[in-house]
C-alpha cells in the first residue's frame, strides 16, 4: 500500500518526519452548546482529513494557551471530510495559513 492510498496518511506532503501528519488552521468557532469553549479546526493541504481541538477560554492571566498555525498529530486522530465544499475550502485555507505563516507561528 503507498502511502498516498492510506486514508491515515492522507495528505502525504503533510506527513512529517516522526510519522505525524501537519495540519494547518482553517477554522476557528466559539461552541454553541458550551460556554467559553472555542473550536479549532486544523487540516491537510488537501482538505482531506481534519484534525479537531477545543479550548477551554479562561479568565486566568497565567494560564495563556497560544494557537499556532499547525500542529503535527498522530494520523489516528484525523477525521474525514466527506463533503467536498467544505473539503475544498479546507485545503484553501490550509494553502494561505501555510503560505502566510510558520508552524509554530501564534495566530
Amino acid at each position: 500500500m503507498t502511502e498516498d492510498s492510506d486514508p491515515a496518511t492522507a495528505g502525504a506532503s503533510s506527513a512529517t518526519s516522526d510519522g505525524t501528519v501537519r495540519v494547518w488552521l482553517v477554522e476557528r468557532t466559539y461552541s454553541d452548546d458550551e460556554q467559553n469553549i472555542i473550536i479549532l479546526v486544523y487540516a491537510t493541504p488537501d482538505g482531506r482529513r481534519y484534525f479537531r481541538k477545543e479550548r477551554a477560554l479562561t479568565s486566568f492571566t497565567s494560564d495563556v494557551r497560544e494557537t499556532t498555525a499547525a500542529v503535527d498529530v498522530p494520523p489516528n486522530n484525523l477525521g474525514e471530510v466527506t463533503d467536498p465544499e467544505e473539503r475544498e475550502r479546507y485545503a484553501a485555507e490550509a494553502a494561505r495559513m501555510a503560505d502566510t505563516y510558520d508552524p509554530d507561528d501564534t495566530v
